[in-house]
């Protein structure tokens, strides 16, 4: 089997791309991992849709405050400065083009940054929720998803064939294998798994990986 980086791993890996004071709203799953892992001397403010700017981490195991959560219905805390607001107001930020950067999940990116993550079939997320207002609204889209199904199959492809999230919205892909860039219509290979070879990578990757500058290695802490 493949070695690959667990949801952690890419969590941490997406937090080293975030600016000093970015206002910055974390998807629901892999991507909410993203807060734990601020590189020291930044801080990042946090938004959610349901209403809070500005909170911290997750309180300990026995200590939530279930009145204080975001948007995945996960506990947080708050931080001095921390700010509530109607939902309407959030969405507001949101479409306001407020957000320096939004960090999604993914079932499927195409080559050309388009976005599905949502699925109206078995166990489908039921809905598109806020994300087709993020994916537009925010300067900057990111994805955090394994690199393929559970099956082996591929979720990087030429065209997405689920209901799609966005059009063109998709930058940067961190996945389980690599750090892919989405420049002109097409992925950029930019970091991979130093066990693994550009051709069994592009083996995993449905559609074409272009390489514009020497690929780094994709090295991540022990978490």
């Amino acid at each position: 089997m493949t070695a690959k980086l667990s949801p952690t791993q890419m969590a941490w890996r997406a937090a080293q791309d975030i600016d000093d004071g970015a206002y910055v709203n974390l998807g629901i799953g892999f991507p909410e991992m993203v807060a734990k892992f601020q590189p020291p001397g930044r801080e990042a403010i946090f938004h959610t849709e349901n209403g809070i700017l500005g909170f911290g981490e997750a309180p300990a195991p026995g200590t939530e405050d279930w009145d204080l959560i975001n948007a995945g219905k996960k506990a947080v805390t708050l931080k001095p400065g921390t700010a509530f607001f109607h939902h309407a107001d959030s969405f507001a930020m949101v479409r306001g083009g407020h957000l320096d950067v939004a960090i999604l999940g993914a079932y499927e990116v195409a080559e050309n940054g388009d976005l599905a993550n949502w699925s109206t079939g078995p166990k489908g997320v039921p809905a598109v929720g806020g994300a087709m207002d993020l994916v537009h609204g925010a300067k900057r889209v990111a994805v955090i998803t394994d690199h393929v199904t559970k099956d082996g199959k591929p979720k990087l492809l030429k065209a997405c064939s689920l209901p799609l999230t966005g059009v063109g919205c998709v930058t940067r892909v961190y996945s389980s294998l690599a750090v892919i860039d989405i420049e002109g219509g097409r992925f950029v290979l930019r970091e991979k798994m130093p066990s693994l070879s550009v051709e069994d990578l592009q083996a995993m990757t449905g559609a074409e990986l272009h390489i514009t500058a020497p690929v780094a290695d994709l090295i991540v802490p022990e978490l």
